[in-house]
């Protein structure tokens, strides 16, 4: 997040899209609910009309994959209002002429067809979005499991740009995080172009500096994202793999190539807290102390880096992380004993610059946001207030792209997935929770009333859901919250579970997999 968590409090416009944010990030909604109470106005793009789009001033029930054409539609009208921040996109923005000549082509009437929305409707959010002093966007998945997941990124930061909300208090772009350590994860170098810090492995001086600092020689080579990962595995070019905290046998697409991917190595590692459907394929499992057995920092979505302590000593033979890296560093040859976690922090600042301010005593009471570049700065409330870190704001020209697979008269519907409030991605904790499993005891598709009536399905009947990739049996859950034709499934569940159905196609840049459109048939199964 550019920007904080209570900064919602005083924004004037909330624009959630990609997001089902009270279910997924419950916290944040209530902040989100509480800004409206004070007057904030709300616009809510969504396939399905979830919660929030109750509170809206409008809501755009979009066609899966059109996210960009909506926000191109959107900063068409602001252009030709001349609604846009002049100033701001003079003084710190580049390539904006590039960027409106493209826009002139979005017109309200042609983003209506695309989107399946009302016109009138686009113009409305534009508006709103646009006459607001501080607007905030907010968004998950939603918007980056597509196969233009990172245009869809740089979207949303044209519209936040022409209006002048990036580097401002309660507005900015507001990506929220998935999992409690996601952001930590990403700050720690768990990407396969970055060291610790953003730091690119393929730069001659970072490379020279984390040498130094770790006494090794350093692979200079960008890696594998997961999916491509599963494909060398699949392909026989990777043989041995170590899987930790992860569920790929639940939580990633077309199942049935995760199981063959993982089924052709030579050896797999997968260290975790339960025995996972992943883990079951494992040929070592190295039980993972839990969140309340270890201490140690997690860094959250608004960049806040706070302590977890330990409650509990880990139940059996299970070790925190860091203990069980540490063993088999040791045994690799690497030499480094830590003592304790917060030795580990003090390595962490010593080689990633908005970390450097941060320890274990300063986060004893309340935890810093980065970046932090010292022992005396407060941490940074929010991101690109006096100057936007690549010096000015890039405006990219970016046109709406089809989603990778649509809907045809062999698979005439689009089926799309999120999660719901009662779980939490692969079940494998919250799938031990009896009240939670009475509350949503099993996988279902949500189809539309209509739909169902053609169809013959009732509430509750088995159905067959099938797709180029494989084939489910759910329940049906009748409903008014989806098109005619979409389908949502959560994918929590490993049985009948979504991701056999789901695309494996990739975002070029980012690889991301194309999760959120798919096309698929259904078949009624009856009781």
């Amino acid at each position: 997040m550019t920007n904080s968590i209570e900064e919602i409090l005083d924004t004037d416009a909330i624009f959630v899209i990609g997001s089902n944010t009270t279910e997924n990030h419950p916290v944040i909604g209530t902040y989100m609910k509480r800004a409206l109470n004070r007057g904030a106005k709300l616009i809510v793009a969504d396939p399905r009309r979830i919660e929030l789009a109750d509170y809206a001033d409008v809501f755009l029930q979009i066609e899966p994959g059109t996210n960009i054409a909506l926000l191109n539609g959107m900063m068409n009208v602001i252009i030709d209002r001349e609604l846009y921040d002049k100033e701001y996109i003079k003084e710190r923005t580049e390539n904006f002429e590039e960027f409106a000549e493209l826009i002139k082509e979005y017109t309200p009437e042609r983003v209506a067809k695309i989107c399946g929305v009302d016109e009138e409707d686009i113009i409305k959010a534009a508006l709103i979005y646009a006459e607001a002093d501080k607007a905030g966007i907010y968004y998950a998945m939603g918007i980056t499991q597509h196969t233009t997941g990172t245009k869809g990124v740089m979207s949303v930061s044209n519209l936040s740009l022409l209006c002048g909300n990036i580097g401002k208090e309660s507005a900015g772009v507001n990506p929220l995080r998935g999992q409690n350590n996601v952001q930590g994860a990403c700050d720690m170098g768990g990407l396969p172009t970055d060291l610790p810090g953003y730091q690119k492995v393929f730069d001659p001086e970072v490379a020279e500096k984390f040498e130094k600092a770790w006494a090794t020689k350093l692979p200079t080579k960008a890696g594998f994202t997961i999916p491509e990962i599963l494909d060398a595995a699949e392909d026989g070019d990777i043989k041995f793999l170590y899987i930790m905290g992860e569920n790929p046998m639940v939580s990633d697409p077309d199942i049935n190539h995760v199981q063959r991917a993982l089924k052709n190595l030579d050896f797999l590692v997968v260290q975790d807290i339960f025995m996972t459907e992943t883990a079951e394929l494992a040929d070592v499992v190295l039980p993972a102390a839990s969140f309340a057995e270890k201490d140690g920092t997690f860094t959250n979505t608004e960049r806040r880096v706070q302590r977890v302590r330990k409650a509990i000593e880990p139940i059996g033979d299970a070790k925190p992380d860091w203990e069980i890296l540490m063993e088999i560093m040791h045994r690799l040859g690497c030499k480094d004993i830590y003592l304790d976690p917060s030795e580990i922090m003090d390595e962490i600042r010593t080689v990633t610059p908005q970390y450097a301010g941060i320890t274990y005593d300063r986060i004893e009471e309340e935890g810093i946001q980065w970046p932090c570049p010292d022992l005396d700065h407060p941490g940074t409330k929010y991101l690109h207030r006096d100057v936007i870190a690549r010096g000015k704001g890039m405006f990219m020209a970016i046109d709406h792209r089809d989603s990778a697979e649509l809907a045809d008269k062999e698979y005439p519907f689009v089926f799309t997935t999120g999660r719901i409030l009662y779980h939490y991605h692969t079940r494998t904790m919250t799938g031990r929770v009896e009240g939670l499993n009475k509350l949503a005891p099993e996988s279902y598709v949500e189809i539309n009333e209509v739909t169902a009536n053609k169809l013959g399905i009732a509430d509750g009947e088995k159905v067959r859901l099938t797709s180029r990739r494989g084939n489910i049996v759910t329940s049906a859950k009748i409903t008014n919250i989806i098109d005619e034709n979409v389908l949502f499934m959560p994918f929590h569940y490993a049985e009948g579970a979504a991701n056999y159905l789901t695309n494996t196609a990739l975002d070029s840049i980012a690889k991301i997999p194309e999760l959120k459109v798919a096309a698929v048939k259904i078949e009624k199964l009856g009781s």
